[in-house]
């Protein structure tokens, strides 16, 4: 028998097609801005005050599993100014994406969807959040680069250590 290039046999019916099944494959299909909203209950009071805010951001992701290896992921930031205890804006945007994520396992592709494409989505959300406290007529708010690893690395943690305490609380109460 001939070798092929890859150093295999030539001819080996069903190897090819097995490769082929366990190959991974992460690909980006849509990025969508699913809802966005701004509210701004103190004004027009807060455009005549100054402006010395005090924000504070909130991040939060889910996913849901649309079939044959398709994923929804959904990106929520929240951003609540206050000048001097009194709101002055809320903004929050729902930046989404589907994502393709086949023949990974079980770890790496919850870390795919938990971390790397909420990091995807993350600039698109940045821009929305800035261009709508723009248009309602507050300076342009930027958000520092978020650590998507970290957050999902201090998640994992946070829920191992849980599961930990609830099986020691088993163990005594038996």
């Amino acid at each position: 028998m001939a070798d092929t290039p890859n150093g295999n046999a030539a001819g080996v019916p069903g190897e090819a097609a097995a490769q082929g099944e366990n190959q991974q494959q992460f690909a980006i299909q849509k990025v969508y801005l699913k809802d966005c909203s701004v509210e701004t209950p103190g004004a027009p009071e807060v455009f005549t005050q100054a402006w010395k805010p005090e924000a504070r951001v909130e991040l939060n992701t889910r996913r849901t599993p649309l079939g044959q290896g398709l994923h929804e992921v959904v990106l929520t930031v929240t951003v609540t100014a206050t000048a001097e205890e009194k709101p002055s804006y809320l903004c929050e945007v729902h930046q989404a994406g589907i994502f393709t994520v086949n023949g990974f396992e079980d770890n790496a592709a919850d870390q795919l969807l938990g971390a790397y494409c909420p990091g995807v989505l993350f600039p698109y959300a940045r821009e929305a959040i800035s261009d709508l406290t723009g248009k309602a007529g507050f300076p342009p708010m930027t958000l520092s680069p978020v650590n998507f690893d970290a957050l999902y690395a201090r998640q994992r943690q946070q829920e191992a250590e849980g599961a930990e305490a609830a099986g020691q609380a088993s163990d005594t109460t038996g």
